[in-house]
């Protein structure tokens, strides 16, 4: 799969902070699959640097938990906002399995709801080998965007 850079949204969409400037650009998320055709996966990697380690050399559990979000609001988003509602974050539990301080870590999110005014995602982080590291459950409010 062929990376590409954060720039996938619904036509006519302004973000409040330019793509290249999020977070989610600043700690190295590099989405390698859109839900642009609606059927709930996405996917992404990290390369593991050092400004993502903590003290102990070890991947912080803040970076599972962003790219989580980042993947189920953007899964949301694709769909709900050129019908004229908007996603947020509403929940996120993100467990860490096993440490990881190097490498790539691959996400894959999966979508298994789709109600009216939420969605839920399940998110798998990978290690290089294939190996679980962390799991997130995140629940993606959806609202009309105000007039």
């Amino acid at each position: 799969m062929a990376e590409r850079p954060i720039t996938a949204m619904p036509d006519g969409f302004t973000p409040a902070v330019p793509l290249d400037a999020c977070f989610d650009a600043v700690y190295g998320l590099k989405v390698v699959h859109e839900d642009v055709a609606g059927e709930g996966v996405a996917r992404a990697r990290v390369p593991v640097g050092e400004h993502l380690l903590t003290a102990q050399g070890l991947v912080h559990g803040g970076v599972f938990a962003a790219a989580a979000e980042a993947l189920a609001s953007r899964g949301t988003a694709l769909t709900v906002i050129p019908q004229g509602f908007a996603a947020m974050g509403q929940g996120n539990d993100t467990t860490i399995l096993e440490p990881v301080s190097g490498g790539v870590i691959e996400f894959e999110a999966r979508v298994h709801s789709r109600e009216d005014e939420a969605w839920l995602w399940t998110v798998d982080a990978r290690a290089q080998d294939g190996a679980l590291v962390a799991f997130s459950r995140v629940t993606v409010a959806v609202r009309p965007f105000r007039a």
